[in-house]
């Protein structure tokens, strides 16, 4: 039994092994790891189980048949569609290859546990009070690591080990490792593979036997880098309780996975709520959504409730600068390309860096920034000129890219927009650093975010010195491109908690003399924390992904079916409402 993967029970131990824990359940913040082999009846178990607290997700692990525990709470609990792999320490042999560009260490402070969440919340996983972080750095049981980018010291990922041994007195004395997760902006690569390799080192010294992980069947680039790292697969149970948390374990694959991230997940949050979803094409993300006797199409976050001259407005750059400056926004200078080389040369000579752009566009095509020369500049119109016959100069604002989604004209979520940046190893070219990073940005935003080896990006290499085909030094940073957008690249920051009330109030001012219910405001700014900008553009269709931990979803599908908020949010909103109108 034991060679088909079933844990022995815990009353066939040796006598003279130390005794086992029975019925242990390790809280590990975010859930219990429940540990099967040492529940010897199954309704001990389910019962564990069934004192999951709310927002929380508890995992069975070695379960000891699970068929005989879901026929005693089929309505309950589920299998887990996760394989267990498996690495032998005793034949495991270490990395010669240092980290580059990053090192690991313990969880040291509070605010590694605030990092640890952060990345948490961008990966989708469920959160963990920060104080229980630092509560558990000493446990004998759990240990903590990240990796922490050398330069910046921006925590770059994190993975949490748990020793049976110490946890329940293991007889086989393994070990597991648990929320494996990097940051889906980090540049450097390698960074997953490290934090696996340093907890089996770990655990390795400390005398365990083996590694085991859980890993979702579907997974194929996970296990593809834990089969790489010589983990193998084991035939071992796990089972989870249904919960909101899970739903999307035991619902069976969503029919419409051709939806990109931005339509999914609006159509995620719309069935959480029971709202019916019917996708009408899930190439371009067109979708209705229908409750009771309410139906609302939409496209992505563009829905019926934009008016179609809101939507003109901020499809023509001209026309949204137009309308936002009438309302008191602050604008940068611009001119028309169209206006002779006589009006641009001025115009160039008077701001020295400016910016090309079609007045028609999205997703940064056709964007030129910082431009010097008459030359460059009517390269890049002629460029902007194949996308939309008006093309804007303007003049280069530097600062950050600062975007500001706004729903029923209230703040939901602030992000600083980062343009993409390579590392350099001393060996790759930079244009393979690109296509390296390319490969690892589209991987964690679905495939909508690449960097393009188009003019811009050259340009921009040119400018610190470089060509594509030269090598970039170890440890070196590039910025390749001047645009921050996250189809070209860009990696987004979220800053929500600490921008500047006059940024706030100069994107909710902008959407109201729009009149537009859902947009993303994009701003120039000093720093998120400072009052100075320049409005850039108005977006009617903002993606609402990529802004975790920040509810944009939940307050795009409030705005769209007010009724199906529960009745303490809807009071709440209520409440507030009353309080402005009361000032």
């Amino acid at each position: 039994m034991r060679e088909h993967g079933l844990k022995p029970p815990i009353d066939n131990q040796s006598s003279d092994a130390p005794a086992v824990t029975a019925d242990c359940a390790l809280d590990l913040g975010w859930g219990r790891l429940i540990f099967g082999q040492t529940f010897s009846e199954p309704e001990r178990l389910v019962a564990t189980l069934e004192g999951e607290l709310p927002d929380r997700r508890d995992i069975a692990v070695y379960v000891r048949d699970p068929h005989v525990l879901l026929a005693n709470a089929p309505q309950e609990i589920f299998l887990d569609p996760s394989h267990t792999f498996r690495l032998d320490l005793s034949t495991y042999r270490a990395s010669k290859r240092a980290p580059s560009g990053f090192f690991l260490r313990r969880l040291t402070s509070q605010a590694d546990a605030e990092e640890i969440n952060r990345i948490y919340a961008g990966r989708g996983m469920v959160p963990v009070p920060p104080d229980f972080f630092w509560s558990k750095r000493d446990a004998r049981s759990i240990c903590y690591f990240v990796a922490e980018d050398e330069v910046s010291g921006e925590i770059l990922g994190t993975v949490t080990g748990v020793d049976h041994f110490r946890a329940f007195n293991d007889p086989e004395r393994g070990g597991s490792l648990w929320c494996l997760a990097v940051d889906p902006q980090a540049r450097h690569p390698g960074v997953g593979q490290a934090l696996v390799r340093h907890l089996a080192e770990y655990f390795a010294a400390r005398g365990l036997a083996y590694l085991d992980l859980s890993v979702m069947h579907d997974n194929d680039q996970a296990i593809a880098l834990y089969e790489k790292l010589g983990f193998h697969r084991v035939p071992y149970f796990t089972v989870k309780r249904k919960n909101l948390i899970n739903e999307t374990l035991y619902t069976g694959p969503d029919v419409d996975d051709a939806l990109n991230p931005y339509a999914t997940i609006i159509v995620r949050e719309a069935r959480r709520r029971g709202i019916r979803v019917e996708v009408t094409d899930a190439e371009h993300g067109f979708f209705s959504l229908s409750q009771g006797g309410r139906t609302i199409r939409c496209r992505e976050s563009l829905s019926e409730l934009t008016s179609a001259v809101a939507m003109s407005i901020c499809d023509d750059k001209t026309a949204t600068r137009k309308v936002v400056e009438g309302a008191g926004v602050h604008v940068p200078a611009q001119l028309l390309a169209s206006a002779g080389d006589e009006a641009l040369e001025t115009f160039l000579r008077e701001h020295g860096k400016v910016v090309v752009k079609p007045a028609r566009g999205e997703q940064g095509r056709g964007v030129s920034v910082g431009l010097t020369s008459m030359d460059d500049m009517r390269a890049a119109i002629d460029e902007a000129r194949q996308l939309c016959d008006t093309v804007l100069v303007e003049e280069c604002v530097e600062g950050q890219d600062l975007r500001l989604i706004v729903i029923n004209y209230r703040l939901v979520a602030a992000a600083i927009r980062r343009p993409p940046t390579i590392v350099g190893n001393g060996r790759s070219t930079i244009r393979e650093l690109i296509e390296a990073q390319s490969r690892r940005r589209g991987a964690a935003t679905g495939g909508e975010s690449h960097i393009p080896l188009d003019a811009e990006t050259g340009r921009t290499i040119a400018q610190a010195g470089y060509t594509l085909d030269d090598a970039l030094e170890s440890g070196t940073q590039l910025q390749v491109r001047r645009t921050a957008n996250l189809h070209t690249g860009g990696t987004i920051h979220d800053v929500t908690d600490i921008v500047h009330p006059v940024l706030v109030e100069a994107a909710v001012r902008s959407a109201r003399a729009i009149d537009i219910p859902v947009t993303g405001i994009d701003l120039m700014v000093a720093s998120p924390t400072e009052a100075d900008y320049r409005f850039i553009e108005a977006n009617e269709r903002p993606g609402l992904a990529n802004h975790e931990p920040q509810p944009t979803a939940e307050r795009f599908v409030d705005l769209l079916f007010p009724l199906s908020m529960p009745s303490t949010a809807r009071q709440v909103v209520a409440d507030q409402h009353a309080n402005q109108g009361a000032t």
